[in-house]
Parts: structure tokens; C-alpha cells; sequence
């Protein structure tokens, strides 16, 4: 055994570690780093976006940047698609998605590369006018330097998951300094067990990552915002109806998305669906430059009731005297933002969804408050700026199915909880209403087809973690469709071990089973070895289980519905091998285990 001063500095880092601090003490410190490192994150994509934007807006283009809105976009995507090719050569994905489907279906395993991808290809997708957010990305930069943190220090897979919420609560609050809701984010988004244990190495990051926004950025905050008028329950009513057309406005921004996901991904030219998502992006832009960007300086401009900045248009601008005009731009915002922002996902642009949310719901609320207060049926006029962050709330509670981290967000943006009652009556309306409708949010609903999404049910999430591969037995002898009897007791009975036989054809596809007990009484007979065929003994298997189509939830009900022991398992209609119930009990106890522990 080597002295302790000749191991690596790794190696006595750890045996250090263990002698002088406990796991919670270790688990502490490591989400404190993760926040400030996801913090340090979330500067460098916001200064890198403000950077290329201030440049396209310089000197010679400044002059013309309107008609630049039809090839900024292609440009922006352009770039984008040669680093990914050609640099970093593996695809991105989406940010909070992707981390979805590491915890899932990786044991939390992030590689490499994502720690710094989306720090170069999403300030660039949103610099040259894609019209999403970047909070997606920052939250995956920060998890997948929580998940290689956990990994140097050799952290099992449930402390591995409980860091990438670290990093994805300190990103949020980094960018909103709005710790509480940045933790809430966390749980309700990533599904993480609301425990003491898990609650303080949270509320670390997210005081660790506010700190460095504090740092960089002083007290400026992202929406700054006043509450001019207090809540009255006599606007109940209002924010009912806000709720449900937030629902409606949250059901069209999921049906939007995956539609033009659909009919760009029949474009199998990665050059044609670029220069045909860019195009028309370049077209949008030009028509409605409010939808460039993130969005925020509109969402700003509108709680100041500034429509000629916030609004500002090649064709209309002359006439936002006209509130009705406004109204109809307004109403224009909320239409076409999502198909913006879908374009700029199928041309292969990197962010989120976050910020276009927040953009919606605010032109939605303003808008709605707009027209109640142009109406003159109401003695004292509503509050727009009030029912335009609330809007927001409702849109969040829809999309992102995360009507808690909606609720705290709005409140800690306007300072205090003045506006709580409204936000919880429109946040839980419209998510309810919403839900009945999809029951998964945007960011889930892709994995939740797949059988690949965590929830806050344990059981559930066992079985998504549970790797099919590792319960499937192969020491079975298979025999041809072809063997008589004689050639199934010398080939079969003599080599086995096991009482069940999976028959298949000469290219492998699986035909039946034959059990020990259906030739017991037979084998022995040797007049009947050419005489009786498989075909004879062959029986159907009780059910399949297709490792192309079931979940670990579709082979437990396979298991319960048939009450076997055994049923083989195909991919494309091959045999694989068999599944025992016994050994996926046992799998499914030591997974409940490790999640557990």
C-alpha cells in the first residue's frame, strides 16, 4: 500500500474528505460551488448574448437592421449548426429536456461537452434574432457541471440527481434573483423529494448563485417591477377569466410547438430546413420585431405602457395612438411568439422556453386588461401592469405544468405578495384546465411517450430507472422450428439448466415455447424421436415482451395480467431471451434501494 503523500491529489482529497467531514457537510459545499458555478454560467451567456447583439446593431447595420432581420436568423443558425458539426460534433439537445432524460434514463450522467455547448451555441442563436430564451441552457450548463462535480467525487446516482437540481435552482436564481422560487423550480420541474436533505443543499446553491448575480450584476433584476395597485376582490372575477384564457393560450403555445416540430422533421436536408426555418423566421422578424430575442425589453416596455418602444413595427407605428390598434398587435405577440420560437428550435438554434412563456403571458395579460379597461363598463380601471404578470403566471403554470414555481416567481419579481391571491387563483385555473387537456408539460411530454419520465411517484420512478438489459436472461437453449424429438432431448433437455424452451425459426424470429413438463412423459420413448416435431409440442408464449415497444411498467402488467414466471423477449420479433419475475422483483427491491438510500 503507497504512503498517503504518493497518491494522487484526488485520491488524498477523498481519503481527506472522509475523515474529516460527513456526507451532508460534503454534499453542502458541492452545491454551494455548483450555485456559484451555475451562476458564473448564467454571466457569461447573458454578457456573450448582449455582446453579439450590440454588435449586429453597430455603425453600417444599424442603419439598415430591419432588412438585416431576413438573414441574421439563417446566419445565427448557420454558425450554430458548423460549431455543433464541427467543433463540439455531437448533438446539443434541448437544455431542461435533455437533463430530464439524464436523470432518467443516464443515472444522471451528463457528458462532458454539455458543460460548455450551450455556453457557445445559445448566446449566438438568440444574438442573431431566435426567438428563445436562455435559461434552458444555463440550467443545462449548471447540471451537467453538477453531474461530472458528482462524478469526480464518485457520488451515488441519487446524490448525482439531487446536484443537477442544485445547479439548475441556482441558475434560476441567478437570473431572476428569486431564490425561493428557484428552489421550488427545482422540485416541482425535476421532481426532486421534498426532504431536509434535500432542502438545504438547494436553498445553498440558490444563495450561492444569487450571491454571484449580486456580484456581476448588482441589484438590477431581469423584470424590474412596482406594484402601483393593490388587490381587490372586486378583480376576482377578471383573473377567473385570466386563468382560463391562459389555459386556452397555454394548450395553443403546446400544439403550436409540436406541429411545426412535425412538419419541419419531414425535411430530412439539414441545409433546407435551415434556410426554410431561417427564411421564415427573417420574415416574422421583419414584419414583428418584438419577437427578436429573448423578449424581455418588450415585457419591460409593457408594464411601463411604452407601446412605441414595445411595439415597435415597420407598418404600424403611427397608429399606436389607437389603443385598439395596440390591442391588435398585442394579440399578434401572443399568435405568432410561439411560432418564432419553434422555428428557431427546427432550424437547430439551442435555448428555451422560459422566456418565451413569460413573453406571452405578459402580452396576453396586458392585452386582456387592455380590453376590460376600453370596455367602460367598470368604475375604477384594473391594473395593467398587475394582470401583465400575472398573465405571466398563468402562462407558466400551463405550459411548464409548474403552477408553484409560477406563483413564487411573480411574487419575488414584484417585491412582495400583494399580488399572491390573484396569482394563485389564475396560476391554478389555468393549470388545471390545462392539464385535463395535456397532462404533461411541454418540457415532459415527449419523454412521458417514451416511458422515460421521473414524477413524484417513487414507485413509478423505480421503474423508469430499472434498464430492461440487466433483467434479461439468455441462458435458455433455443430450439429450431425444424427438431424432432429426439434432437429437442439431445439438444435441448440434456444441455439445459431451465425448464422452458423459446423455439424459433431459421432466421431467428421467436415461434413459441416448449416446457419440461410437456415432454416429460415422452422424452424417454425413442420410437418417437422422428415421429414427434416441435410444431407438435410448441405452445404460445402466455405474452411477449417487445424490447422495442414495453416499459419496465408494460412487463410488470404483462407479469400481473398472465401470472407467469418466464415470458421471452423479442426485438423486431427475434428472440432476446426470457424475463423472470423473480429476478425483476429482485432488480426492482435493490433499485428501490439506491433511490431510496
Amino acid at each position: 500500500m503507497r504512503p498517503f503523500k504518493q497518491l494522487p491529489s484526488l485520491q488524498r482529497f477523498l481519503v481527506w474528505k472522509t475523515k474529516h467531514l460527513t456526507d451532508h457537510q460534503f454534499t453542502l459545499i458541492l452545491s454551494a460551488l455548483i450555485g456559484f458555478t451555475a451562476g458564473l454560467g448564467a454571466v457569461v451567456i447573458k454578457n456573450l448574448t448582449h455582446f453579439i447583439q450590440s454588435l449586429l446593431e453597430k455603425e453600417f447595420i444599424v442603419n439598415y437592421h430591419h432588412a438585416f432581420y431576413f438573414v441574421f436568423p439563417v446566419i445565427g443558425f448557420a454558425l450554430v449548426y458548423f460549431i455543433i458539426k464541427k467543433i463540439i460534433r455531437r448533438p446539443i439537445g434541448h437544455g431542461i429536456p435533455s437533463t430530464l432524460y439524464a436523470i432518467s434514463k443516464k443515472k444522471g450522467i451528463m457528458k462532458r461537452f454539455q458543460m460548455y455547448a450551450s455556453l457557445i451555441t445559445a448566446p449566438i442563436t438568440v444574438g442573431f434574432g431566435g426567438s428563445v430564451g436562455l435559461e434552458g441552457p444555463t440550467i443545462a450548463t449548471g447540471a451537467s457541471l453538477g453531474s461530472n462535480i458528482s462524478r469526480l467525487f464518485r457520488m451515488n446516482q441519487n446524490m448525482r440527481t439531487l446536484l443537477i437540481g442544485c445547479a439548475a435552482a441556482g441558475a434560476m436564481s441567478s437570473i431572476f434573483k428569486a431564490p425561493i422560487a428557484a428552489i421550488i423550480f427545482a422540485i416541482e420541474v425535476f421532481s426532486l423529494d421534498l426532504t431536509l436533505v434535500s432542502m438545504l443543499p438547494l436553498l445553498m446553491a440558490s444563495i450561492s448563485a444569487i450571491l454571484t448575480s449580486y456580484f456581476f450584476f448588482g441589484s438590477s433584476t431581469i423584470i424590474p417591477f412596482v406594484l402601483q395597485n393593490n388587490f381587490t376582490i372586486s378583480e376576482v372575477p377578471f383573473y377567473i377569466v385570466l386563468g382560463c384564457i391562459c389555459a386556452f393560450g397555454s394548450i395553443y403555445f403546446t400544439n403550436i410547438y409540436f406541429r411545426i416540430h412535425k412538419i419541419f422533421s419531414s425535411i430530412k436536408n439539414t441545409f433546407l430546413r435551415i434556410l426554410l426555418a431561417g427564411t421564415s423566421l427573417g420574415v416574422l422578424l421583419y414584419f414583428i420585431p418584438p419577437l427578436y430575442g429573448e423578449g424581455y425589453g418588450v415585457i419591460n416596455h409593457l408594464l411601463s405602457e411604452n407601446y412605441q418602444e414595445a411595439l415597435q413595427t415597420n407598418f404600424f407605428n403611427e397608429f399606436l395612438d389607437n389603443i385598439w390598434v395596440v390591442i391588435l398587435l398585442l394579440a399578434g405577440l401572443v399568435i405568432f411568439k410561439i411560432v418564432a420560437t419553434s422555428l428557431t428550435f427546427v432550424a437547430g438554434g439551442v435555448g428555451g422556453i422560459f422566456a418565451p412563456v413569460l413573453f406571452m403571458g405578459s402580452a396576453l395579460g396586458h392585452c386582456f386588461a387592455l380590453i376590460v379597461n376600453h370596455l367602460d363598463f367598470l368604475n375604477k380601471p384594473i391594473s395593467t401592469g398587475s394582470f401583465t404578470m400575472v398573465g405571466m403566471a398563468g402562462m407558466m403554470a400551463g405550459v411548464l405544468h409548474a403552477p408553484l414555481t409560477a406563483i413564487f416567481l411573480i411574487a419575488e419579481l414584484t417585491g412582495g405578495y400583494q399580488l399572491f391571491v390573484p396569482l394563485m387563483i389564475t396560476a391554478l385555473i389555468s393549470y388545471l384546465i390545462t392539464q385535463s387537456f395535456q397532462p404533461h408539460s411541454v418540457y415532459t411530454m415527449e419523454l412521458a411517450k417514451r416511458g422515460e419520465l421521473l414524477t413524484h411517484d417513487k414507485d413509478k420512478n423505480v421503474l423508469t430507472l430499472m434498464d430492461i438489459q440487466h433483467v434479461v436472461e439468455d441462458n435458455f437453449e433455443v430450439l429450431g422450428n425444424e427438431m424432432n424429438l429426439g434432437q429437442i432431448v439431445s439438444e435441448g433437455v440434456v444441455k439445459s439448466k431451465r425448464n422452458i424452451f423459446p423455439v424459433v425459426d431459421k432466421d431467428y424470429l421467436f415461434q413459441g415455447i416448449i416446457l419440461l413438463d410437456d415432454i416429460r412423459t415422452i422424452m424417454f420413448d425413442k420410437t418417437l424421436y422422428e415421429e414427434m416435431r416441435v410444431s407438435d409440442l410448441m405452445q404460445n408464449a402466455p405474452d411477449i415482451i417487445d424490447l422495442n415497444e414495453c416499459k419496465m411498467k408494460d412487463i410488470m402488467q404483462k407479469f400481473q395480467d398472465t401470472g407467469a414466471w418466464n415470458l421471452p423477449v423479442v426485438r423486431d420479433k427475434k428472440y432476446v431471451g426470457f424475463i423472470s419475475k423473480s429476478k425483476l422483483l429482485t432488480a426492482y427491491r435493490q433499485k428501490l434501494i439506491e433511490v431510496t438510500v
